[in-house]
């Protein structure tokens, strides 16, 4: 279940309450694991989404009907993880998985390591 885009979000905690109680687990796990790579990273809703911003937009992460998505916004960090992303569906910017097999946390703090690096440069 996707959030109800009636009224618009403002925090990330908004937006998990919002989530089916498998979502809302899988993507608090998610956030923790963003918070603690990047402790410096400041919370935000960007395109009704919870992101996080360090030297600029660093990663995001949503629910959508049919799945949970991480968000590196980068298509270079997706494909220099490539072999590690294998079993997920993948596009440009875009992890796909599911509740119930989610990212697992050393995966995620590598990409998120990755795009802290990127928007260093």
């Amino acid at each position: 279940m996707a959030p109800k885009p009636m009224t618009k979000v403002k925090t990330i905690d908004e937006y998990l309450a919002r989530l089916s109680d498998d979502k809302r687990v899988a993507l608090q796990k998610l956030r923790k694991t963003i918070r603690a790579a990047a402790p410096r990273a400041e919370e935000c809703i960007s395109y009704q989404l919870p992101a996080y911003r360090l030297n600029g937009m660093l990663v995001a992460f949503g629910a959508t009907a049919n799945h949970c998505a991480f968000y590196p916004m980068s298509a270079a960090t997706v494909a220099a993880y490539r072999d590690e992303l294998k079993e997920y569906d993948t596009s440009k910017g875009t992890i796909r998985f599911q509740p119930d097999n989610p990212l697992p946390a050393a995966l995620v703090r590598k990409l998120v390591k990755a795009r802290i690096a990127e928007n260093a440069d």
